[in-house]
Order: structure tokens, then C-alpha cells, then sequence
């Protein structure tokens, strides 16, 4: 399994409203001790990935997580842009720094809202 099947894994978690299709999702591309760490969070585990990612929908329903242009990656690291979009308007930027293991299941996301400014 490569590490971007699992960030395709990890967006359809976002995007997904069924709760065992987002717990197979999650089994597949995280690894159990996953860390998730933005500006609102910082845990560690797939059962609370699970329940941040439910709390999220909640804040902001009928959002879609998109993932944007391409995936830079070297020594298990990986970097993307990604959005949320909300009615047809975009709601939010960001980019995430991703660590995988060597069998491409995701170990840790920083994830960081907005555009680094030069």
C-alpha cells in the first residue's frame, strides 16, 4: 500500500458520514498510535482521530476536504496543500507535513491553517 493511497484513505475519512466506513478507512492508512496535531488539536490514536474528525463535521457540516496539486515526499515525509469547501466556496487553506512509515501508513500530521507567507 503506498503512503498516497493512504492520504486518499485519510481525505475520504473526512469527507465520509459513515461511521464504519471512516473506522475502516482509519484501520487501513493509520497506524494505531497515529499523531494528529493542528492549531485546535493534538492527539494521538485512531479512536480519537475518529472522534475529532466527528467533532469537525459537526462545526462545519456538508464540508469537503480536498487535497491540492502535488505531494512532495522524501524520506518518509510528505507535504501538501489541501481545502475545505463549503456550498461551492471555499472555506479554508492549509498544507500538512506527513510522516509514514516504510510501509506508507500515516505515523504523524501537523497540519497548519492558511498560506506561509514569504
Amino acid at each position: 500500500m503506498s503512503y498516497l493511497e493512504n492520504l486518499d484513505r485519510m481525505f475520504a475519512v473526512w469527507n465520509s458520514t459513515d461511521d464504519t466506513e471512516k473506522a475502516q478507512l482509519v484501520d487501513a492508512a493509520l497506524e494505531h498510535n497515529v499523531h494528529f496535531v493542528d492549531p485546535n488539536h493534538n492527539i494521538i490514536g485512531r479512536s480519537a482521530f475518529l472522534e475529532m474528525v466527528k467533532t469537525t463535521q459537526t462545526q462545519i457540516p456538508e464540508a469537503i476536504y480536498v487535497r491540492e496539486g502535488e505531494v512532495g515526499f522524501q524520506n518518509n515525509f510528505c507535504r501538501y496543500h489541501w481545502r475545505i469547501d463549503r456550498e461551492g466556496k471555499q472555506v479554508m487553506t492549509g498544507f500538512d507535513v506527513v510522516e509514514v512509515n516504510d510501509t506508507g501508513r500515516i505515523v504523524k500530521v501537523i497540519g497548519f491553517f492558511g498560506e506561509l507567507r514569504r
